[in-house]
């Protein structure tokens, strides 16, 4: 789940030409026949840099069809989605996976029928596509970690290789950490870990970094922020947040990790689309691969979803399929897409909240005694569940619908409050024996 939010553009200049369909789609106001022949409705988080160079390259080859687009981040996007009637949306075209698996859950997306040959739909063990083809992935963007080289030499730290070496005590002050329970790509961040390590050990290494980090709140741009002013010198991000902060002078670089990881950007077209046509020929256009050119563009640095388009890239551009071909990126997204809401909750209730305890035990745990710093050691990497209860398909539908349903936001609040009160206990337990060490 990608966060835009740093890149949002007022929502007047994103929805285009006052009085066309993509008014009509966030207002309801009726619009003249003739632009439904040609106009087609896309929403999307995208931000405008993005979205102008597709516009323009689009119509430029298929004159006979326009784009209204309709500016939604993810977490406000389903009310539009959802509208009915002639003036509803045609495409929906965000990185977002949650949001496409809640629509095809809902009945409200049409099997795609467009030419997908030469896209091999996963990369890894990470499927990227819809495996009942409702959504497709039209690019993606890769986890890892963002460096600032020079704050890193004058601290005399090694560069990071993989997520376990964020938990190492002598990153304690310096790791800049997106919490997964306020930025919105940060949970596939989390769940990576958790597959990689397994569910236990992934909650020590996350417990260890927390303690290491100073958490933010906010999205990708925030983490370069504090790497480009000097402030800290690691940061868990997307690639292409790295590669812009690059573009624009900051002097870091970005490395992909061992155990890495994908967020892919998807399309897919509304079961009540009115313009069918329009709607399919601007998925061929995104798949294509001039459009799949137009992903690698200096202005969006994104990672193309057709192999045969990295051959004609420099030979520093990562190429995740080489790597996956490598055997990289094991991760499977769909066996865990379910419990990403529940995973960056507790995350958020369990770790984030108490990152000031974590960082302030940690340090006198590891320097304890043999028996009383293992046990200490040992409460403050429990998690408050196990993964088969975050497997459980009723906790994950109360905590990916909390948004929608107030009695699902009522019993996830009250499961929270449990999360954190267990949390409280076990590191008042670890301060305990740790006073008494």
């Amino acid at each position: 789940m990608s966060d835009s939010s740093m890149h949002s553009p007022s929502r007047r200049a994103f929805i285009k030409a006052t009085g066309g369909l993509g008014v009509a789609a966030a207002t309801g106001w009726a619009t003249p026949a003739v632009a439904r022949t040609t106009d087609v409705v896309v929403v999307t988080s995208y931000p405008e840099e993005v979205v102008s160079r597709f516009e323009a390259a689009f119509e430029k080859a298929n004159p006979g069809y326009r784009l209204r687009i309709v500016w939604h981040m993810p977490h406000d996007a389903m009310a539009t989605l959802r509208q009915p009637g002639p003036e509803g949306v045609d495409v929906y075209w965000t990185p977002s996976p949650h949001n496409f698996a809640v629509l095809k859950r809902e009945g409200l997306l049409r099997k795609l029928d467009v030419d997908r040959s030469g896209l091999p739909g996963r990369i890894g063990n990470t499927l990227i596509d819809d495996p009942d083809g409702y959504y497709v992935a039209t690019e993606t963007a890769g986890y890892g970690f963002a460096v600032n080289p020079g704050y890193l030499k004058a601290h005399g730290l090694p560069e990071p290789v993989d997520w376990a070496d964020l938990a190492d005590p002598g990153y304690a002050g310096h790791i800049a950490l997106p919490n997964p329970g306020k930025v919105g790509f940060a949970p596939v961040m989390a769940d990576i870990v958790l597959q990689a390590y397994g569910w236990e050990k992934g909650w020590a290494t996350w417990s260890a970094a927390v303690a290491n980090s100073m958490l933010v709140e906010r999205g990708g741009t925030f983490v370069t922020d504090e790497l480009s002013s000097g402030r800290r010198g690691i940061g868990p991000s997307i690639d292409f947040f790295v590669a812009s902060a690059i573009a624009k002078g900051a002097p870091l670089r970005f490395i992909y990790p061992k155990n890495g990881g994908v967020n892919p950007g998807q399309v897919a077209v509304m079961a009540g689309a009115r313009n069918l046509d329009g709607a399919r020929a601007f998925v061929a256009f995104l798949l294509s691969d001039t459009g799949q050119r137009l992903v690698t563009h200096a202005d969006i640095r994104k990672l193309p979803v057709r192999p045969s388009v990295y051959a004609g890239l420099d030979a520093g551009y990562h190429d995740p399929f080489a790597v996956a071909a490598a055997g990289g990126y094991g991760y499977d997204g769909l066996r865990t897409e379910g419990r990403l809401p529940l995973v960056a909750a507790l995350f958020d209730a369990a770790l984030a909240r108490r990152s000031e305890k974590l960082a302030a035990l940690w340090p006198r745990a590891r320097a304890a005694t043999a028996g009383r710093g293992e046990e200490a050691r040992r409460l403050l990497s429990a998690v408050p569940i196990g993964e088969r209860e975050a497997d459980w398909a009723e906790a994950q539908r109360i905590f990916s619908t909390r948004r929608d349903d107030a009695n699902a936001e009522r019993v996830a609040g009250e499961i929270e409050q449990r999360w954190a009160a267990e949390t409280d206990a076990r590191l008042a337990k670890a301060a305990q024996l740790l006073e008494a060490a």
